[in-house]
């Protein structure tokens, strides 16, 4: 039997995007790691000619909150059908003016604001204990690769950027906003760590496109402006307009 084509790409999905559109011929793997079972079923597939496979990091139906994902799973179970390089698809609050909602960025920083998640392969007794480089928390050449992509298909990312990753599921408050802005964060998340830390123990390549979902509390143009579900995935589907194409662009480097 000839050798399964190797994955060009992983793609983890985050709110509002549980499925790859333009995905064909898709086989479904369901692999349990020695971490339990992922958030869903891992979808394999052709895009663009190269072999992708799709996590939805919810699971399909949201139905996993951030703080209770198997981050640990879900990339072992990547690793496990083959890849190599992982591309988060992360929806996300902007807090300074360069992201507004529907701006797609490739943050090259993060601040871990979570707690309690387990975050590393070393938690459990008579594990290596991994002291693993993260300066650079996004892998640089993956970063290029994506902007340079993103060029080619004419779709505008914002380069750079600190992403603050958050407990959730509970948005933030005006001034828990307020102090990240004073931290340097650009844009808000749940679910940036301990994903990017866990991709680095495992040797995976990994960067982050960060979708803007809606202003972050108090970042806005309206300091009083709610929040809703629905406002969030308007800006979240006409923000991945582009990413069919920056996709695209991408697997042809590879």
């Amino acid at each position: 039997m000839p050798a399964a084509p190797e994955l060009a790409l992983a793609i983890i999905g985050g709110t509002g995007l549980y499925a790859l559109a333009d995905l064909q011929d898709i086989e479904t793997h369901q692999p349990v790691t020695r971490y339990g079972a992922p958030s869903g079923p891992i979808r394999i597939g052709t895009l663009a000619g190269k072999r992708v496979a799709f996590l939805a990091r919810h699971g399909e139906g949201h139905s996993v909150p951030p703080h209770r994902i198997n981050y640990r799973a879900n990339l072992a179970a990547l690793k496990a059908v083959g890849a190599q390089r992982v591309l988060a698809l992360n929806t996300v609050g902007g807090i300074t003016e360069r992201f507004g909602p529907r701006v797609l960025g490739c943050p090259d920083q993060l601040i871990d604001y979570t707690w309690g998640r387990i975050s590393t392969l070393s938690e459990e007794a008579g594990s290596d204990v991994l002291h693993v480089d993260f300066g650079d928390p996004y892998t640089p050449l993956l970063r290029r690769e994506i902007l340079t992509a993103a060029t080619a298909a004419g779709v505008a990312v914002v380069d750079g950027g600190c992403y603050a990753a958050t407990q959730g599921p509970r948005l933030e408050t005006r001034a828990e906003i307020a102090r990240m802005r004073r931290d340097g964060c650009d844009v808000v998340g749940m679910t940036g760590m301990p994903e990017a830390g866990l991709a680095r123990e495992l040797g995976l390549d990994y960067a982050c496109l960060a979708i803007v979902a809606n202003w972050a509390a108090g970042a806005g143009p309206d300091p009083d402006e709610q929040i809703t579900l629905e406002e969030v995935l308007a800006h979240v589907e006409a923000a991945s307009a582009g990413l069919g194409p920056l996709l695209s662009a991408l697997l042809a480097q590879a």
